[in-house]
């Protein structure tokens, strides 16, 4: 048997099942655990308890740098520029929302990602 995303080998028992699929765990995480960037109990939350300090990852700071540096950009230009998945892009943008540093816009058929209060 084998995950339907990833195709890593799996013993039946470690199989996991979404929307008729059979996933590892990782893929299961994935899709589950995802965080939302439009999730106002979230950006409460953050408001909350990132008052006194903020504190991110060094990918998070890349990200916000780089739109400080270059302004609003696309995903694709993101990604290609830091050398991520659209995936890890999204996971560390959602709490660069969810604190109010980082926003999304859509122009045109584009979306682009810029800092919240420019």
């Amino acid at each position: 048997m084998k995950c339907s995303r990833c195709g890593t080998k799996l013993n039946p028992d470690e199989a996991y099942e979404h929307a008729g699929e059979r996933l590892c765990e990782d893929c299961y995480l994935d899709i589950v655990a995802t965080p939302r960037i439009c999730d106002p109990w979230a950006v409460h939350s953050a408001k909350t308890t990132s008052k006194d300090r903020i504190l991110l990852t060094p990918l998070q700071e890349q990200i916000l740098n780089l739109i400080k540096d270059n302004g609003a950009l696309t995903v694709e230009e993101i990604c290609e520029q830091l050398n991520i998945s659209e995936n890890e892009f999204r996971s560390n943008f959602a709490p660069l929302r969810h604190m109010e540093l980082a926003k999304a816009f859509k122009k045109g058929d584009k979306v682009y990602y810029d800092l919240f209060n420019r």
